[in-house]
Formats: C-alpha cells, structure tokens, sequence
C-alpha cells in the first residue's frame, strides 16, 4: 500500500507539471577575518603535447578582414608547465561576500574574425554582451558545455559592423561554461567560465590561483578549463584568517 501512495505522488506531480523546490538561493553576509585558498594548475604534458591540441582551420570567406590561408587556435595554453585559461572555484557555497558589480557581465567583441578575448569570465544569470566591430556579418552562437555535450543557449546574427547584442546566461548546475562560436566563420572560437557564486580566480599565467575572504567552513574546490577534461574536486577546510594551501590541481593530456 505504501509503495502505491509513493507512485501515486509522482504521478500526479508530473500530471500537474509540478516542479521541484529549487535550492536556496547564495546569501550576502559580512565576512570579517575571512580565510583564504591557494595553489596552482599544470599541465601533466609537455609544450608539444599542448601543441597537438591546436587546430588550424582555412579561412575561405571575408578574406580582406579575416586574412588569408589558415587561422591557429590554441585551445591548450601552457606556461612552463602551468595551464592557462582555466579557472578555480569553490562549488556550492551557501553563503558569503558580495558579488563585485564589475565581475557580473562580459563582453566579446568580434574584430578581425577573432573573439577577443578568447576566454573570459562572468557571473550566472549576468549579462553577456557581443559586439560586432567587422565591416562583414558574424553568428555568434553560444552552447552550454555539459560533460561531452553541447547545448546551444543563444544563437544571433550580426549582419552589420557596430551591432549588439546583449543576452542573460542561466545555466543549470551541471554546466559551468560556455563555447563561443561564429556560424559564418569556422575558425572563430572562444570560451566562458559562468561562475555560480563571487568565490573563484582565474589562474595566472604561472598556474597560480588565490581565492580571498571565505567564511570559515569546509568547501569542495574545483577547476574548470574549457577544453580539456577537470580533474577531480578537492576538499579543503578553511579557518578564519588562514591562508590554506590545496594539492596541486595536475591536468592530464586529455579531451573533455
């Protein structure tokens, strides 16, 4: 009998289109003496193994803007060792500092068949603003990146030089970016890191990271590179006014 009320249940919350409560909402409080996170990202490879990862793409239309021949992209960036365009964030924190307002939105400008930059950062549920500075038509077409899938989230023509287009970025838990792309141009590129609350730091050209005034409490650190697979999250407990030191974040020669 009780297995048919638990079945029943479901079946009328997906008659009734019933959604799920959703998770409380990130919670701005004072954070005084807050503790502090650092450590550094490498690449487990050498530059050549980097170097097998960059795509060379022919370019055949809008060649007075775009250039001739062929266009580059590295889609693996290694510095002595430490990898680029990747950054570290702390995952489901509940509560903590203000969001800086300047950190919320992003902007890309398409110029020279280029998105510039190539990666950047921003907030969920920001603003993500294209602008288009060529004298020829660009697509630009965003997709959530979910494991090995793609799903697109905005998918814009800017046929004229000097147009803009402005879209809000919601992605669910399961997505933490995004891959940029032009529909009139293959060669052209990009990624974003959507970060779901202010504790993250994009790592510095030498590996290195510091995520600053945490609340002290026990968090779960992850890293996200647009490109290549993550490793696994690492636990770490922070204590007011600490500096804590995390187990280097080691990138293995391998494809999301």
């Amino acid at each position: 009998m009780k297995k048919t009320i638990v079945l029943s249940a479901i079946m009328a919350t997906a008659l009734l289109g019933l959604q799920p409560v959703n998770a409380a909402p990130y919670k701005v409080i004072d954070v005084t003496n807050g503790g502090s996170i650092t450590g550094k990202v490498i690449f487990l490879g050498s530059e050549a193994d980097a170097q097998k990862h960059k795509k060379v793409y022919t370019i055949t239309k809008d060649t007075d803007v775009c250039g001739t021949g062929s266009r580059e992209v590295n889609y693996v960036k290694v510095n002595n060792g430490a990898l680029n365009d990747a950054v570290v964030y702390l995952y489901k924190v509940k509560k903590g500092k203000a969001w800086p307002e300047d950190e919320k939105n992003a902007t890309i400008d398409q110029k020279g068949c280029e998105f510039l930059p190539f990666f950047t950062v921003m907030a969920n549920k920001g603003e993500l603003t294209a602008i288009n500075s060529d004298p020829v038509a660009h697509n630009i077409h965003t997709y959530a990146i979910i494991g090995k899938a793609k799903k697109t989230m905005a998918n814009v023509s800017q046929p004229v030089q000097g147009s803009q287009v402005t879209k809000t970025v919601k992605l669910k838990k399961r997505s933490t970016g995004l891959k940029v792309e032009c529909d009139q141009h293959d060669f052209m590129h990009g990624f974003v890191f959507v970060a779901k609350n202010p504790y993250y730091a994009r790592v510095a050209e030498d590996g290195t990271y510091t995520i600053k005034d945490i609340p002290p409490g026990k968090y779960k650190v992850k890293v996200w590179h647009g490109y290549l697979k993550d490793p696994r999250a690492k636990k770490v407990t922070v204590k007011a006014g600490e500096t804590k030191t995390v187990k280097t974040f080691e990138y293995k020669n391998k494809k999301k």
